[in-house]
């Protein structure tokens, strides 16, 4: 069985990280970096540090479009499926209910996703300490 992105999934090609989900993770993690490294860089060249803006804000524009679009597709299919009032009166779901609200949650636990936060809230610490000695002691 191969290796799934959440915990306790029993369904490994349904649950898998698709490739392209990988590949924006990646753009989120560089765009993350470059916005935070920008007052570093400005203090290298004007030229570096606005190229790294431009990198991290292109960056999250991709990454954040792509997220957008998978939840609004997920969002579409709970409507679509009346999921809600399913789960509020508690009505029988059909098979394809249970496998979206399968692949929903395994969504939720992804380790990546995990991951993507503490590496932004922990980029986010160190470049606001950097910026802040840089800005009041050099």
């Amino acid at each position: 069985m191969k290796r799934t992105s959440c915990k306790g999934c029993t369904d490994a090609l349904q649950c898998k990280d698709s490739f392209a989900s990988w590949i924006f993770f990646i753009i989120g993690i560089i765009a993350t970096i470059a916005v935070r490294i920008v007052t570093l860089a400005m203090h290298l060249s004007p030229f570096y540090g606005k190229l790294s803006w431009y990198i991290g804000v292109g960056g999250f524009f991709i990454f954040f479009m792509y997220k957008f679009k998978v939840l609004n597709e997920q969002s579409r299919r709970i409507i679509q499926q009346d999921i809600l009032r399913k789960i509020a009166t508690k009505a029988p779901l059909a098979e394809e209910d249970y496998h979206l609200v399968k692949v929903i949650l395994c969504n939720i636990s992804s380790n990546k996703e995990r991951i993507n936060y503490l590496f932004i809230f922990s980029i986010s610490a160190v470049a606001m300490a950097i910026a802040a000695y840089i800005d009041f002691f050099v």
